[in-house]
């Protein structure tokens, strides 16, 4: 969370002609993407970004459900806004206080009641709306939760040319949302709706847009993005691997991710995209979330242990250096020390590159908030500490066997140190490498040197051209 905030009078130079806006993003990639599309929107309506909250006529909160206690977070940052929205009103100045996103969707009219300085209440699926609902908060406190028939992407504006020239050499594309598979834990189906993929024109043209813009890598991003099914020109329906395909034909981007999948949507034309598509990053994020059967049953995750490994079997056997990420929740409600054990086998067995790991918390509304057999907090504390401990073994040992090897990095952005900048490999890992800052955005040829337990450190190969290239024995 922010540190605390203080009202310091209107900025120098601030007139009332000039509105500003500041958005503050919570969560994952796609309110990333939110955020910014909703900045798009405002731009259209003379909004211009504020640098601090202290400076904005409007400030929005973009949050998100899947954290434990999102929702107490948003209620106490709305509590410190409401300190500034209080002094700017008495120095004779107006703040608009909105609440966005799934935390918005999930709570809705409680969110008024119980802060009533919040002027909107806007779920991920109006963000659309924003000018438009934003003007009828003046006449009082608006709640737009319903699920629009609508597609909101088409109604926003195209991307602000000043934001996509900050964008730097990296983007994320929102592809698809919502979801179907209605885990047991998961908020997801309840705040984002049901699965819905935009037409493959729109995310072509907009990717355009980016690489126009300097953008060399777009992440597409998902809820559940490899179910992917945009309806092509022609009115035939495309899958994620041919959209990939048609991206990677983009002049100028070189390279593609994304996030994040679904080990039942992993079909065999994307399994071969990783092996034919050059641009396609050999890093997958698939998370499993258990290892045990039982569990995976109790979670609906509909597929398990077993299927898993098949599918790891055959992503390696078409990119053998493929890079894997998972999600891992423990604690579960019914998890016996077995059900551990498996999970604890699957990350031996799969070796990760890097995971993601939580404690089981419920989400009011989800059915695995009411089962029995609630695991006790101590007991989680302790499973969590051992499972994060062996992935952390499996990324050094990651890490560490890219030391000698020469990776293509795309350089990012500035290092801590003078004369250092950071890229990442195409493994996703960062890099750390001594470059002038005017080599952002190229792809350079590194001999890794060192790794940490998060990072490596490596040397630009002088002469080294800088294309992406397959280094096909696998990494372990």
């Amino acid at each position: 969370m922010a540190a605390r905030l203080v009202w310091t009078g209107q900025p120098p130079g601030m007139t009332a002609s000039r509105r500003k806006h500041f958005i503050k993003t919570f969560g994952c990639q796609m309110n990333v993407y939110d955020s910014g599309r909703m900045a798009d929107a405002l731009a259209a309506e003379g909004y211009e970004p504020a640098e601090r909250p202290e400076e904005a006529d409007l400030v929005i909160l973009n949050t998100c459900h899947i954290r434990e206690k999102a929702a107490e977070k948003v209620y106490s940052e709305v509590g410190r806004l409401r300190a500034l929205k209080e002094a700017r009103r008495r120095a004779g100045g107006e703040m608009l206080i909105g609440v966005v996103g799934c935390v918005a969707q999930a709570e809705g009219e409680e969110i008024v009641r119980r802060a009533p300085a919040v002027d909107l209440v806007i779920g991920p699926q109006s963000y659309h709306r924003l000018p438009e609902l934003l003007r009828a908060s003046r006449a009082g406190a608006v709640v737009e939760t319903e699920f629009p028939v609508e597609d909101k992407f088409d109604h926003l504006p195209a991307a602000a040319p000043a934001r996509l020239r900050s964008a730097g050499p990296t983007a994320f594309l929102t592809v698809q949302e919502g979801c179907d598979k209605f885990c047991t834990f998961c908020v997801v189906p309840y705040t984002r709706g049901a699965e819905v993929s935009r037409p493959v024109a729109a995310i072509l043209e907009e990717a355009r847009r980016l690489v126009a813009a300097g953008v060399r890598e777009i992440t597409l991003l998902g809820q559940n993005v490899n179910a992917y099914r945009g309806q092509a020109a022609d009115g035939a329906e495309w899958g994620l691997a041919r959209l990939i395909e048609a991206l990677a034909g983009l002049s100028g981007l070189e390279r593609i991710r994304y996030t994040t999948s679904h080990p039942r949507d992993m079909d065999a034309a994307l399994i071969a995209a990783h092996r034919d598509i050059p641009a396609l990053m050999p890093y997958l994020h698939l998370p499993v979330q258990s290892g045990s059967d039982r569990i995976l049953a109790l979670m609906n995750r509909k597929h398990r242990r077993d299927d898993y490994f098949a599918i790891v079997e055959r992503l390696r056997a078409a990119r053998p250096d493929i890079a894997l990420s998972g999600d891992f929740i423990v604690g579960f409600p019914g998890e016996s020390d077995r059900d551990f054990e498996d999970t604890m086998d699957l990350v031996r067995r799969i070796g990760y590159a890097q995971a993601y790991s939580f404690k089981y918390s419920p989400r009011p509304g989800t059915p695995a908030a009411g089962l029995e057999d609630q695991v006790p907090e101590a007991v989680k504390v302790e499973r969590l500490a051992a499972l994060q401990a062996e992935l952390d073994r499996g990324q050094a040992r990651f890490n560490a066997a890219t030391v000698g090897r020469r990776l293509a990095v795309l350089i990012e952005k500035p290092g801590r140190k003078p004369g250092q900048m950071i890229g990442r490999s195409p493994y996703l890992q960062s890099v750390f490498v001594e470059a002038d800052p005017g080599r952002r955005g190229e792809i350079v040829e590194t001999l890794i040197r060192s790794a940490g337990p998060n990072s490596l450190i490596g040397d630009i190969i002088a002469g080294g051209e800088g294309k992406e290239h397959r280094a096909m024995e696998a990494i372990s």
